[in-house]
């Protein structure tokens, strides 16, 4: 019986768990198939198809914002009664995209989980690029981009001061504080690999650059005790972040008077929906990036179940929220309240709210059969339905409370312009332009971390290709 024919045996085993790493595999192959990946001449022909489409959309995102801040935020739909629009609507998105990375890479690494190993780099880096496509847009909806400065509390010549009691700059702090604590933690998890990229590197060039940023890692008992030290402390540092930068975004509507938003339900529901939008881009990105680079081996069938499990989950804790704020509008008595959300099922935009029903709390229900949460093409649609559902919750609280708000007189009705639509997809194509540079010359998968869950990474077999003088399952990169 092949190794393949063993790995499709354990899957079909009731009680058996799925292994985490298929095939034949030793500490010296890890290596060989993940840096393989960054070392070969040329990726692969879709890469550069790919990299061509995003690179023309992050384009037309450098485009917008020079048109933006040439013009002014008047080429936005943003107008009376909606001030808020696509800016704030895509601001909550990409952070709540952002969510994934740290939880996968902080919680589940102080839980033990073992299967976080084959996907919390690539999870780290989708959140780094999703905090800056969130970072574009509080600097640019302030309209006078080039004093954005002043959300800081820095002198400024106006001898103005930021008001501590705005919304806006808890944002400024929480997602500075997010993206600088998450770069840390990515980072840190590199150096080991930037390390053996190094030792394998065949240009003087390539040495240098992975040298340089490997700060003269050379892998002793020394470098890892610290290493690990770090890697908890840092870990512990970025766990309260999950709960805390969307729970501050969510302060943005809770602490206004706006009917649909005044509610104390918004801190854990953002945060639950954050997570779950989150392992759905790592769902969406996943899934063809394992085909692309031949890394099916180490990104196993149990990885992608574990997200749907997930994404199982916190789908049906979005779906109780849903449901608690309808009962709430209605066991609470406010007549403004009730309004607010009769006219989101039923008023002018009840089209995105029935299909964020859909996307968000039917679509995920699927996962529960076992076929389908192992299915590729059906977790992968799956995770694209999780993605738009969840864009159109951002849209949905966002713009049907502002658009119906107490005078009916003020009333109006939002309509995205080209410069809205185009910015957003240019933030996609930013996104998945940084991904795909991610992809092709950093190592996707944390080398060191996959070899500690290998039987040969507990005496059963040989260590890394440079000896044995590291820690077991690691690979020792030599200065």
């Amino acid at each position: 019986m092949t190794v393949s024919d063993t790995s499709r045996l354990v899957l079909d085993e009731p009680y058996a768990r799925p292994i985490l790493v298929d095939g034949a595999r030793d500490l010296a192959s890890i290596t060989d198939r993940v840096c393989g990946v960054v070392e070969r001449p040329t990726p692969p022909r879709a890469w550069y198809v790919a990299i061509t489409i995003t690179s023309c959309l992050t384009l037309m995102l450098f485009a917008m914002v020079g048109y933006l801040i040439a013009t002014g935020v008047g080429v936005w739909g943003n107008n009376s009664p909606a001030f808020w629009g696509w800016d704030i609507v895509n601001f909550v998105f990409w952070v709540g995209i952002a969510h994934a990375g740290t939880l996968i890479s902080a919680i589940l690494f102080l839980l033990r989980q073992k299967w976080r190993t084959s996907i919390n780099r690539a999870a780290e880096a989708m959140t780094l690029f999703a905090v800056c496509c969130a970072g574009l847009y509080p600097a640019v909806h302030v309209g006078r981009v080039w004093v954005a400065y002043w959300l800081f509390p820095v002198p400024n010549q106006m001898q103005m001061w930021p008001n501590f009691r705005s919304p806006l700059l808890w944002d400024v702090f929480a997602v500075s504080t997010y993206a600088t604590v998450s770069l840390l933690f990515w980072y840190m998890g590199l150096l080991p690999d930037l390390a053996t990229l190094r030792d394998r590197a065949t240009s003087g060039l390539k040495r240098g650059l992975y040298g340089f940023f490997a700060l003269g890692w050379c892998g002793s008992a020394r470098h890892w005790q610290r290493f690990e030290r770090a890697y908890l402390i840092l870990a512990a540092l970025a766990t309260p972040l999950v709960l805390s930068v969307h729970s501050v975004v969510s302060f943005d509507f809770a602490v206004s008077q706006v009917p649909g938003w005044h509610t104390t339900i918004f801190p854990p529901y953002f945060v639950a929906g954050a997570i779950f939008s989150g392992f759905g881009m790592v769902v969406t990105t996943m899934v063809p990036a394992r085909e692309l680079f031949g890394l099916k081996e180490l990104i196993t069938l149990r990885h992608l179940e574990n997200m749907n499990k997930v994404i199982l989950a916190t789908g049906s804790i979005v779906g109780l929220a849903y449901a608690t704020e309808f009962f709430i509008a209605w066991y609470g008595g406010n007549p403004y309240e009730r309004f607010v959300f009769l006219n989101r099922a039923l008023g002018p935009y009840w089209w995105a709210y029935w299909l964020m029903i859909f996307c968000n709390v039917v679509a995920p229900q699927f996962l529960w059969i076992k076929k389908i949460r192992t299915n590729l093409l059906f977790m992968f649609v799956i995770s694209i339905f999780v993605n738009i559902g969840m864009w159109l919750e951002r849209f949905v609280i966002v713009v049907t409370s502002l658009t119906r708000d107490y005078i009916p007189s003020s009333w109006g009705y939002f309509k995205p312009t080209a410069v809205d639509v185009c910015t957003f997809v240019g933030t996609i194509g930013l996104f998945l332009t940084l991904f795909l540079l991610f992809c092709r010359f950093l190592p996707m998968v944390a080398i060191a971390e996959v070899k500690t869950i290998l039987p040969a990474a507990h005496g059963h077999g040989a260590h890394g290709k440079h000896g044995g003088e590291g820690r077991p399952g690691r690979e020792v990169s030599h200065g």
